[in-house]
């Protein structure tokens, strides 16, 4: 009789054991199994709620280590500003997507949820971050592999903050640039678009040729840093100036081809520098840079604006004079030799930046007239399409579209005093009068100030 049940209890035992062994094998977890077949593993196991749970997304100001467990939530993202402080350090973001990811994995199926973040031209929500030219420039240089590079350093700048997963490129064909989101675009033909799509191998890293359609890829190449370094800044910053370089376009330059004003001479006696988009870093990023719409002013990232710039490139003997809106009589007293006047856009995004009119923002239209009815000048616009400016360009020399150029401003001034030449072409066609538009290369009726590929060149030179 005991030796019955010994062998009862031992059966009982090695029962017990087995289904513990079973219960904690989950194929989901175990890597070395089919994709697919850890995909239906995890379904059959998921609760109603688990599921409605890893299908939602949630901002990061309504997530907690404890919201994140009690919902089975699959994602959450920053929007357009949503930050964890003001000038949060890299640290900080990692601490704060931890402490939501413990959460996530401390529920009954352990699944980690992703962090989301709107990396449209660099990690442009974070603080320091490097912020390169909006892809309305990036499609007038139409270099696709200097865009691959730009994908990759944006990479590098986002795993730094804790972050896998960005909500870019953004890939439409805008047709229209009254609409609020063509900066986003980087162009008006598809097959300019098409080749910048290099961007996604760049971001993402490149995809093997034996793996699987329909399968999300992340090249585990770019290790985590923990922290922006200020060498890797240096080194991302002195890089950021190609960039910029390639994406201005020349549209006028002097009344004839024998007569050009750029480059600019650097050793001057006087110049004056004009207009509300010479010193002001958030009007020179545009939208999506710090907050959603973007702000005005120099205190909200890093960076040179373009006034900096220009006081850093010409002789040292050089007088460089900034008057934001100065009057015509100012300018003609004033002895100068040239002006350079930079005007443009405010700071917008999405529905926001709508507009019937593509008018540059005030003052900037008298600004023009003011200078540019007294002295030379190379009026430079920051804007993130093209805008009214027929009315004012017969008083203008020179005339250079520089987008939304982003945080080193430095970019433009080595091409406007020669040290750089311009390449650019229009990746939109810049229309006369918006009673035009819509209006696009190869439409029937296509008569416009500026067609779609237009762009004087310069080489370089040792300006004097």
């Amino acid at each position: 009789m005991a030796r019955i049940s010994l062998f009862f209890w031992g059966i009982l035992i090695m029962g017990c054991w087995a289904a513990i062994v079973e219960a904690e094998y989950m194929k989901y977890k175990d890597p070395k199994q089919p994709i697919y077949a850890r995909i239906k593993d995890l379904m059959k196991r998921m609760t109603l709620e688990e599921k409605i749970g890893q299908m939602s997304q949630i901002d990061r100001i309504v997530a907690s280590e404890e919201v994140m467990k009690k919902y089975f939530l699959g994602s959450v993202l920053s929007g357009g500003g949503s930050v964890p402080a003001e000038k949060a350090s890299a640290q900080t973001w990692i601490d704060m997507i931890n402490g939501f990811q413990k959460g996530s994995l401390s529920t009954r199926l352990g699944i980690p949820m992703i962090y989301g973040i709107d990396a449209l031209h660099g990690n442009n929500n974070v603080y320091k971050a490097t912020i390169f030219p909006h892809n309305v420039g990036l499609g007038a240089s139409r270099d696709p592999e200097l865009v691959k590079r730009i994908g990759a350093a944006t990479a590098l700048e986002v795993r730094a903050t804790g972050i896998r997963y960005t909500f870019a490129p953004c890939i439409a064909v805008c047709r229209d640039p009254r609409w609020g989101r063509c900066y986003e675009s980087y162009s008006e033909d598809h097959r300019i678009v098409q080749a910048m799509t290099e961007i996604i191998p760049g971001l993402q890293g490149e995809i093997p040729a034996n793996s699987q359609k329909g399968v999300p890829f992340v090249d585990g190449k770019f290790e985590l840093i923990s922290n922006y370094s200020p060498i890797w800044l240096l080194v991302m910053r002195d890089g950021l100036g190609r960039p910029v370089r390639k994406t201005l376009v020349l549209l006028k330059n002097g009344e004839s081809a024998d007569k050009p004003l750029l480059p600019l001479p650097k050793k001057a006696k006087k110049i004056l520098v004009a207009g509300s988009h010479a010193d002001n870093l958030g009007y020179q990023c545009g939208g999506w840079t710090t907050t959603w719409q973007g702000l005005s002013g120099n205190n909200h990232t890093i960076g040179t604006t373009i006034l900096s710039a220009i006081k850093n490139t010409v002789d040292p003997t050089t007088e460089v004079v900034y008057r934001e809106n100065p009057d015509p009589n100012f300018v003609k007293s004033g002895e100068f030799s040239y002006a350079i006047v930079l005007v443009g856009e405010p700071a917008y995004s999405e529905t926001f930046g709508d507009s019937l009119n593509l008018t540059i923002l005030e003052p900037g239209p008298a600004t023009i007239t003011n200078v540019c009815g007294s002295v030379k000048c190379a009026v430079v616009l920051i804007t993130g399409r093209p805008v009214v400016i027929q009315p004012y360009l017969s008083t203008i020399d020179a005339l250079v579209a520089a987008w939304l150029p982003g945080t080193e401003g430095q970019g433009v001034a080595d091409v406007l005093f020669g040290d750089y030449g311009f390449t650019g072409k229009l990746s939109r066609t810049w229309f006369k009068t918006v009673d035009q538009l819509p209006m696009n290369v190869g439409d029937k009726y296509y008569d416009p100030l500026f067609p779609f590929g237009f762009g004087l060149t310069t080489k370089p030179t040792k300006a004097t």
